[in-house]
This record gives structure tokens, C-alpha cells and sequence, in this order.
């Protein structure tokens, strides 16, 4: 009787095991692509170029990890400070668009391995000094909803004599109304501004950070399978030299 029930005990294991099992990877294999969900305007990660289409560091990395897996990357922009919630309710598979891994949201996803680093700095206009996180008291600051750069600053002592926090719905948008002298200074992703300011030359930046920052892909706690993989993939890129040949491309040297 002993050795019938442990039979039985077992099968029960089995079955409950196969049915429970992460099979993440193995359905983006099946359907041959995987969807990326990201700000449009986060420019070097991923934005819009003149032509309409979506590129970007970001963009570059994630077609070559579906390329090695043997599928498509497709992208779907998406408002930031919903983007979690795209990706719990399905309409995404990831979000990779220099997301930065903070304790908040790993309760709500899973992140591969950090793949860069960034920092969160103090945007000012073109001719106005450096700033430093103490001469944001008594200005009005700008910040991307749902941003990191939001976080930070909301984190930090200085909240309290900040006159005003505006939020917008892209960083872009905030550095515009920098430029037109609606802000005193913007709060957001030194790689991001920087590029940004490149392209422009209208803004000054701070050599002080609010916060370091890694980014990392996000997706679903429940998809440990593709998790795995972009880490191994990620890693194989960053050990041929891959990796270095995409960030030199956006980044430089």
C-alpha cells in the first residue's frame, strides 16, 4: 500500500511540475518573435529617427539577441508610466529601454543581469552655471513621469524646498520647456541628455549626481526561461566584442 501511494505521490509531482513549468523561451521560439516595449523618444536607447523609424543602442542589442535565438525583435512604443503594467498584462514580453533596476520594481519584474551604467544629473540652459543638487531649492524642476530621474529627486532632502515638480510624459518634452524657460532645470539620465544635447547644444549639465544607476531588461517573474537566455546572449556578445561594437555605435569611445 506504502509503495502504491508514494507512486501516486509521484505522478502528482511530475504532472503538477510539467504543468507549472517555465516554458517562456520555448513560446517566443514558437511564434518566431518577441515584443519590446519602450519610450519612442528615449534617445540614444530607443527613439524615432527622422525616417520614422524606431532605433537606437537598445533597438541595436535587442535585434541581436533575437537574431542568436533565432527570432524577430519587434517594438511597441509605450507611455513610461504605464510600461509595467504592458508588460504584467501581456501586451508586451519585455522592456528594453534603459530601465533602471531599483528595489520598486523588482518587486513587480524580473531584470536580466545589469548591462550598463548611468547616472541621474541636473540639466540647466546653455550659459547658466553647473548646477548642484542644493541650487535646485526654490526653482521649479522638471521629470519624466514614472522616471528614475522622478524617483531621485523625490528620494532626495532637497524635495522639500524645490518650489515646483513638474512631471511629463517624456523626457523630451521636459527638456523642451527647459529651452523655452518654463523650467529652471531637468532631472533625468545622463546618457540620454547628454546625447540629447549633442544634437542641439542648448543645455549645461551638473557634474553632481542625484543617483547611479544600472539598466537592466525587464520582464514577466514568471518568465525565467527568457531571462536566462538574454543573460547568456548578452554575455556571449559582451565576450566576442559585440556588445562594445553596438555601445561604440551610440556611445562612442
Amino acid at each position: 500500500m506504502k509503495k502504491i501511494m508514494m507512486c501516486l505521490m509521484l505522478m502528482v509531482s511530475v504532472f503538477v511540475s510539467s504543468f507549472g513549468a517555465d516554458k517562456s523561451l520555448e513560446q517566443v521560439k514558437e511564434k518566431g518573435y518577441f515584443i519590446v516595449g519602450l519610450d519612442a523618444t528615449f534617445a540614444p536607447m530607443g527613439y524615432r529617427d527622422e525616417k520614422g523609424e524606431i532605433v537606437g543602442l537598445d533597438i541595436d542589442l535587442a535585434k541581436e539577441v533575437a537574431r542568436r535565438i533565432g527570432v524577430e525583435a519587434r517594438f511597441k512604443p509605450c507611455e513610461w508610466d504605464a510600461i509595467i503594467f504592458d508588460l504584467r498584462s501581456k501586451n508586451i514580453d519585455m522592456v528594453w529601454n534603459g530601465m533602471t533596476i531599483t528595489p520598486a520594481r523588482e518587486k513587480q519584474v524580473a531584470f536580466t543581469k545589469p548591462y550598463l551604467s548611468d547616472n541621474q544629473i541636473i540639466f540647466t540652459r546653455k550659459g547658466e552655471p553647473q548646477a548642484k543638487v542644493q541650487d535646485l531649492a526654490g526653482k521649479v524642476v522638471g521629470v519624466q513621469l514614472g522616471s528614475s530621474g522622478a524617483q531621485s529627486v523625490e528620494d532626495n532632502p532637497i524635495r522639500s524646498e524645490i518650489k515646483e515638480l513638474k512631471k511629463y510624459a517624456t523626457n523630451v518634452e521636459a527638456l523642451m520647456d527647459l529651452e523655452a524657460g518654463r523650467l529652471d532645470a531637468v532631472v533625468m539620465d545622463e546618457i540620454s541628455g547628454k546625447y540629447y544635447n549633442a544634437k542641439k547644444s542648448t543645455l549645461n549639465y551638473s557634474v553632481e549626481t542625484l543617483a547611479e544607476e544600472s539598466y537592466g531588461v525587464a520582464l514577466r517573474k514568471q518568465d525565467k526561461a527568457l531571462v536566462e537566455e538574454i543573460n547568456k546572449q548578452l554575455d556571449a556578445m559582451k565576450a566576442d566584442g559585440t556588445f562594445e561594437q553596438i555601445k561604440a555605435k551610440w556611445l562612442g569611445k
